[in-house]
């Protein structure tokens, strides 16, 4: 087969090709946003027996912050936590990649209501994380502050984003 003039043309269009993915691969993902940059408030979680518990959270309130949310967090406060808010109830499953500090997953739907707790997760697991129902949002909060201060499915969590009195 003869080779004609385009062949070192389509060669060099080749390599030039691969060296640019090559080159985008190998570019380091975007340093996570610091905790203090994400919009803060107060939250309040109402037992069923009556008791309020105060918590300081983040809210996770654009597609790189709910992306990020607690990865590369080392250490957490009892009373602090992140909230993610979606416009309608969906189905929700989340992971603990690149999350160092065991949490509990609160899902939540549209009153604050806690329909299911994951408790504990394992830091930096790839499994993923959900509910058997669509749900509205998502509270974590630190690995065991569940157990630790009575938390339980049917509690009602009290912020200006949810339907409750």
């Amino acid at each position: 087969m003869k080779i004609g003039r385009k062949a070192p043309w389509i060669l060099r269009t080749l390599m030039i090709a691969g060296c640019l993915l090559s080159a985008n691969a190998a570019q380091p993902e975007a340093a996570p946003e610091p905790l203090s940059a994400f919009p803060q408030s107060l939250l309040a979680i109402r037992t069923v027996a009556g008791k309020v518990i105060n918590f300081k959270i983040w809210t996770a309130d654009t597609p790189r912050r709910e992306e990020q949310g607690m990865m590369f967090v080392r250490e957490m406060d009892e009373h602090a936590g992140m909230l993610f808010m979606f416009p309608e109830n969906r189905p929700v499953t989340m992971w603990m990649k690149n999350t160092y500090v065991s949490l509990d997953l609160l899902f939540l739907n549209a009153r604050g209501k806690i329909d299911y707790i994951a408790a504990s997760a394992t830091p930096l697991s790839l499994a993923y994380i959900g509910p058997p129902t669509p749900e509205y949002a998502v509270l974590e909060l630190k690995g065991g502050a569940c157990e630790r201060l009575g938390i339980k499915v049917g509690d009602v969590v009290l912020h200006k984003n949810f339907k409750n009195p």
